[in-house]
């Protein structure tokens, strides 16, 4: 699957993009999410509040639930309209 980040969650995470096979126990996008905070603190401070990022599936903009396979891609964005600015990475250092 391909994985895009976008924005802060880019900065965060330190690349705009990845392709990963999906890892066993990973079924949806929340349980990605998960698997991707063990990985490094760049993607805990990307998700530290999954209610500012905004997920795509193939183009389509889902909930965490969302079922998720290895031909998908996946895209991680700030919310695009509305709201307050957050960037967690207002402290990350690079």
């Amino acid at each position: 699957m391909k994985i895009l980040y976008f924005a802060w969650v880019r900065e965060a995470v330190g690349k705009s993009e990845e392709d990963l096979n999906l890892p066993e126990g990973v079924a949806s996008v929340s349980d990605l999410v998960a698997w991707l905070k063990q990985q490094n603190t760049g993607y805990e401070t990307a998700f530290v509040d999954n209610a500012v990022v905004r997920v795509a599936v193939n183009q389509e903009y889902v909930n965490l639930d969302h079922r998720i396979s290895n031909g998908d891609e996946i895209a991680f964005f700030p919310p695009v309209t509305g709201g307050s600015y957050y960037d967690p990475c207002s402290s990350c250092r690079f």
